[in-house]
């Protein structure tokens, strides 16, 4: 997920050095969202595996 952000990051560089403003600012804006639930499912994922610990596999 964090390279789809990384890649509607990069697409709206482009468009913006290309002129197309609507298109990257829609590209920001696309890549902002990605960039968030990717932290958030980080977090989630971090806080589960602190409380869990590790578990031996059988």
């Amino acid at each position: 997920m964090l390279g789809w952000a990384i890649t509607c990051l990069i697409l709206a560089l482009i468009a913006a050095v290309l002129g197309f403003g609507g298109l990257a600012g829609t590209f920001v804006g696309i890549a902002e969202i990605l960039f968030f639930v990717f932290i958030v499912l980080f977090a989630i994922t971090a806080i589960i595996g602190a409380i869990r610990g590790r578990q031996p596999r059988l």
